[in-house]
C-alpha cells in the first residue's frame, strides 16, 4: 500500500464534475483507491463516497492504493486532481 498527499486546485474543490472524472480514471484500475479528508475516508471509485467527503478548495488530501498497479494508479490520479482548475 502506498499514499501520497495532494492539494485540491480546483477553485470549487470536488462538486459533482470532478468528482465525476476523478470515478471514471480511479475505475480504469484494478487497485483499491482511497481518499481521506477531515477524517473520513472514501472509496474514489465511487461517485457517492467522494461527493459525501465534500473536499474543498485547497484542501489537502491523503490519496492511498493498494493493488497491482498502485503506484501507476496514485500517479494518474493525484495528476488529474492537481491539473484541475
Amino acid at each position: 500500500m502506498i499514499s501520497k498527499e495532494v492539494i485540491v486546485n480546483s477553485s470549487t474543490g470536488l462538486h459533482a464534475r470532478p468528482a465525476t472524472l476523478l470515478v471514471k480514471k480511479a475505475s480504469s484500475f484494478k487497485s483499491d483507491i482511497y481518499m481521506e479528508f477531515n477524517g473520513k475516508k472514501a472509496n474514489i471509485k465511487s461517485l457517492i463516497g467522494v461527493l459525501s467527503l465534500a473536499v474543498t478548495s485547497g484542501a489537502n488530501i491523503i490519496l492511498s492504493a493498494s493493488g497491482d498497479d498502485e503506484v501507476l494508479a496514485i500517479e494518474e490520479v493525484s495528476k488529474l486532481i492537481s491539473s484541475m482548475e
